[in-house]
Formats: structure tokens, sequence, C-alpha cells
């Protein structure tokens, strides 16, 4: 519970400097330089609009430390609850000589924990005491018995039993050789006793934990990023400034510039909310750091921009097609459903461990691709090959969107007095 305040003091941090860095007097920013063309043209001045506006709007700051909080939550609440005891008990069937005490403490000095060692009269006993949580780690005879099998992570009652069998497979294996010639040889080739589990064996790993975190984060930021994209097209129709903007910049370039700031914006706390993540995970010393859990987050973030990429354009293309709030949400929801089927059948997969063909199916088109892909990362279900054959495809399929969502966004964003129907716009 030691490392809360921390996490605390560390969202507070960013709350004070969004706030100072988006309330700072105009006064004091460095005028721009006027003797230079902009970067990126017209184009560019059309992003930094849109990237200043968005920064400095109230629900980019509330939704910025909402994730941060929830991010927060799910990398420090498993690390104390797996670090929640500071001393291990060990049930043993076998009585309790001072050879086993020897043991015992040898295992508990080479993993720097306090450990108590009790005699159990049975092994049903020993099974319930396991079950209940009043003892950790159980010696029956040849075995070493734990109620949860041993995952990918740094419990101590995980270390303690490795280090129980190697230490108890090296006596036998001493005793076995009998201090004769072989004994060198039997001893080098000494095996860790086997270790059981009461329960049956869970494939949930810490990357597919890492991938549900992910795909829940992609649909939160997907949603509100396009729905701001749809918004902003919207708005700017309905109350004529698209006129005034298309008088000196071209439809492409506009469009161009309100998805690259949106997107930057997108950029900008995703990567805020990464490394926040992983910051936090190394000073907790979480699990997220270990195993191919950092490789999910770094295919969550290419997938995230992917994602945004191929989707702001099929939103800027409707919104240019309405020019009032019930229009909007007639065009948002038929829109999202692939979104929506991404993200839950992502979310079954990743929960249960099993992909199935369809499922990987999904993985290679671009409307489901940003959810189910990172799952595969996760499960390991896809070579590198795969997942470079879903970029490109993606990749390939967003030139298309975006070359036929730039020719409605011309025909239908000066278009006034109704909804501009998409076939009377393609028709032309």
């Amino acid at each position: 519970m030691r490392v809360v305040p921390y996490v605390v003091a560390a969202v507070l941090v960013v709350a004070v400097v969004l706030r100072r860095r988006l309330r700072r007097p105009a006064a004091d920013r460095p005028a721009p330089r006027r003797d230079s063309r902009p970067l990126l043209g017209h184009t560019g001045m059309v992003a930094r609009r849109e990237v200043r506006e968005r920064i400095r709007g109230r629900f980019f700051r509330v939704i910025t430390l909402v994730l941060l909080a929830v991010v927060a939550a799910a990398v420090v609440i498993p690390t104390i609850h797996s670090n929640s005891k500071s001393s291990q008990t060990v049930g043993a069937v076998d009585p309790l000589t001072p050879q086993l005490h020897q043991v015992v403490d040898r295992a508990a000095a080479s993993q720097s924990v306090p450990v108590h060692l009790v005699e159990v009269p049975s092994t049903a006993q020993l099974h319930s005491e396991l079950r209940s949580g009043s003892i950790d780690v159980g010696i029956d005879g040849p075995s070493i018995l734990l109620n949860q099998p041993i995952a990918k992570s740094s419990s101590a009652a995980a270390q303690l039993a490795l280090s129980l069998a190697q230490i108890l497979g090296a006596n036998r294996a001493i005793e076995a050789a009998g201090l004769t010639a072989s004994q060198a040889t039997t001893l080098a080739h000494a095996q860790p006793l086997p270790i059981h589990s009461l329960q049956p064996a869970s494939h949930r790993s810490t990357a597919q934990s890492t991938s549900v975190i992910g795909v829940i984060l992609v649909f939160v930021m997907l949603t509100q990023y396009l729905t701001w994209t749809l918004m902003g097209v919207m708005e700017e129709k309905a109350s004529r400034v698209v006129e005034v903007l298309l008088a000196t910049v071209r439809p492409i370039e506009l469009l161009g510039g309100k998805l690259l700031g949106i997107g930057l914006v997108a950029l900008v706390q995703a990567g805020l909310v990464v490394a926040f993540a992983l910051i936090l995970a190394k000073a907790v010393g979480s699990d997220l750091l270990h195993g191919t859990a950092p490789l999910v987050v770094v295919a969550t973030l290419v997938w995230l921009v992917l994602g945004y990429i191929f989707y702001s354009w099929v939103y800027a293309a409707a919104g240019s097609l309405a020019e009032r709030q019930d229009q909007v949400q007639s065009l948002a929801l038929p829109l999202s459903v692939p979104m929506i089927v991404g993200y839950v059948l992502a979310l079954t997969v990743a929960g249960s461990g099993n992909a199935s063909v369809f499922f990987k199916v999904l993985a290679f088109l671009p409307p489901t691709a940003p959810f189910a892909m990172p799952v595969l990362v996760a499960l390991g279900a896809t070579q590198w090959w795969g997942f470079a054959i879903s970029v490109a495809v993606t990749i390939a399929s967003t030139f298309v969107v975006a070359r036929v969502a730039a020719a409605v966004y011309r025909r239908a964003v000066l278009r006034t007095g109704g909804r501009v129907r998409l076939r009377a716009v393609l028709s032309r």
C-alpha cells in the first residue's frame, strides 16, 4: 500500500502541468515566425488550430486524468495483491526433522522471505489448508504442492516453491548417489521435484491482461477522437465556418489538417498514458515489463494509430453529410458497429485465451484489426509476417477509403438545407 501515495502524487503532477500549460498567458508564449512558410502549408495551419482547440478543452484534461487513474489501478492493484503477504507458511506431511528445517531455512534465505514451517497430519488436511490460504506451500513426500499453478510472475509462494523443489531434488540426488564415484554425475543431473497444483492451469498471462487493458483503451480513445472528428466537421458545416475556410484552403488541405491535428492529440494522450504505465510498473515492480507484455503495448499503440487513420476518413466524410445533431447520431451508430463487434470479440478471446479461425480472420480486416491483432500478439497466435500483412492491408485500404472520403467531403460539405444522401454525392 506504500505505492498508493506515489500514484496519487504522479496523477496530481500531471494535472498541475496540464493546467499550467493550458492557462499560460499568451504574452508569455513565443510569437510565431511570419517570415517563413508554415510547416506543411495550410494543412499544418489547420492541424495546429485543431491541436490548440482540443488540448485547451476541459474534456481532454478530464479524460486524460481518468485514463491515468484507470491505468494506475490496473498496474498497482495486482502488484499490491501479489505482495500483500510478508511471510510464507510451509506445511509438511512428513515429520519435521532437523534436515527438513535446514532445507526450508536455505530456501527462505535464498528468497529473502521469512518462512514458518508447520506439520500437517494428513494429505487431505494439507490440501484443505492450501485451498483456504492458511498454508502457502506444501511438502508431501516427493512433491511440492501449491493451490494455484506457477505462472509468469514473481509471487513469493511460487518462488519459494521453486527453491524448495530445487533443494529437495538435489538432496535426493545426493542420497541416491551414495557418496560413490557417480555422485558428481548424479548431482549434476538432479531434477527439481514436481510441483502440482490443486486448481486446473489457467492460460491467462500478464500479456493477456495487458491486451485486455489495451483493447479497452483503444476502444475508448477511438470512440472519443472519432466523435470529435464527426462533430467537428458537422459543426463547421452548420455554422458556415467551412465556407470561410475554403475560400483560402483547398478541401483536401482542410480535411487533412483536421484529421492530422486530432490524430496528434490522440497520439500525445496515448503516449502519455503508456509512458505513465511503464514508469509506474517499473516503480512498483509490476509484471507489465516482464515477458511479452511490452510487445503487446507496442502492438496496441501501432493499431491505435492505424485504426484512427482508417476510421477518421470515414467519420469525416459522414460528418460532411449532416448539419444537425440528430443527423449525426443516425450516422454514428452504423459506423460504430464494426468497432463494437471487434471490441466485444477481442475482450472475449483475451479472457478465454482461445482464438478461433473467425477471430484470426478479423485480425486481417481493417475495421476490426485494431482490436483483434493486439490480442493475437498477446496469445502468441500470430507470426511477425502475419502482423506485417495485416498492417499492409490496413494501410492500402486506408488509401482507398481516403480517396473516396475526400471526394464525398468535397462534394457534400458546402451543400446545406438538409442531410445529403451518400448516393447523391457518389453519383456525381
